[in-house]
């Protein structure tokens, strides 16, 4: 019988049987999550619009990673910084991954010294929206656009979340670029910016467009301006402002904006497994039944997918050193 035959037979024999036999090899990629558990951290406490959008992506997220099991673990505290320093620690087996506010890119700028994570390496799996940032002022107040209150001769109170938060970042970075005669209340959290504006302790606010469109809708409010999205109804705040810094920061919070309601894991990921995640997202972002919910919940849907957000990210981390010696005055606590 011919020697080379004979020795391509039993090593291509041997071959074939140590893939088989290797469990690397079984589990590849989307094969891996068969009969696993998976973690999806969100960083804040039940209820709230993070917890909302990560159910509803862990829920078809499992759809279409057959076998898989999605537990939704919520870990709020810190301003995000607990659930995401969690994730960040985590292994990076493709088992642990979570939501949580991208206003930690400034607190990543800033040096923030409870960061154990580098937003830059994450293994990034997507984002279910662009959620443009909003000046809303109340009908009392009187103001009817961004002229009248950037002249208002009287300091206009305006509502923002806890110190430290995205939401008191970015009203102070944007209060002091531009200049603005707005007094920062902070403290309110959850719906409770709403019904201040209602009871007239405070006459506006800089938040989400999706948080505060049916509050205007119903008429308690105006949109008199808008940073990052696609809507034309209201000025974008950039054609607005002609000081070249206040454009600087007006950029940094649009990417903010451009990049709502991700999805990331720990750094180091096995290549097939995130592809995996990344394929079972784009699917569930995309499913039928997933865009009908979130219309129901009145939740807003502009996906993006694996590098696309990754890259997002890691431009919003390339800010000047005048950028990052602003945000840090910003978030200088005395």
């Amino acid at each position: 019988m011919n020697m080379h035959f004979i020795r391509k037979a039993i090593f291509g024999t041997a071959t074939i049987a140590a893939m088989a036999a290797s469990p690397a090899f079984a589990q590849e990629g989307a094969a891996f999550f068969n009969g696993k558990t998976v973690n999806y951290v969100v960083a804040t406490a039940p209820g709230g619009g993070y917890d909302t959008n990560a159910r509803l992506v862990a829920q078809f997220m499992q759809k279409y990673l057959q076998g898989s099991t999605f537990v939704v673990q919520n870990m709020p505290g810190a301003g995000h910084l607990i659930g995401t320093n969690y994730v960040y620690a985590s292994e990076p087996d493709g088992l642990t991954f979570g939501t949580f506010n991208t206003g930690l890119v400034y607190g990543q700028l800033a040096g923030d010294p409870g960061i154990k994570f580098d937003l830059g390496k994450m293994s990034w799996i997507g984002k279910v929206a662009s959620d443009p940032r909003v000046i809303v002022v109340t009908k009392e107040s009187g103001i009817e656009n961004y002229e009248q209150l950037k002249n208002s001769k009287e300091p206009v109170k305006f509502a923002s979340a806890g110190v430290g938060s995205a939401s008191t970042v970015e009203t102070t970075m944007l209060v002091k670029a531009l200049g603005l005669p707005v007094e920062i209340i902070s403290g309110y959290n959850g719906s409770d910016d709403q019904l201040a504006m209602r009871r007239g302790e405070v006459q506006g606010i800089i938040a989400s467009r999706s948080s505060f469109q049916q509050f205007v809708d119903e008429g308690n409010a105006k949109i008199i301006a808008q940073i990052g999205g696609s809507q034309t109804d209201v000025p974008q705040l950039s054609s607005l402002v002609d000081n070249a810094d206040a454009q600087k920061v007006i950029a940094l919070v649009a990417s903010q904006s451009n990049i709502s309601r991700l999805t990331a894991g720990p750094a180091g990921i096995p290549e097939d497994r995130l592809k995996a995640l990344r394929d079972a997202y784009a699917k569930a972002v995309s499913d039928p039944e997933f865009l009908e919910k979130a219309k129901a919940l009145g939740l807003p849907v502009d996906p993006k997918v694996g590098d696309d957000v990754a890259n997002v990210v890691k431009v919003a981390l390339e800010q000047s050193p005048e950028i990052v010696s602003f945000l840090k005055e910003t978030l200088k606590t005395d």
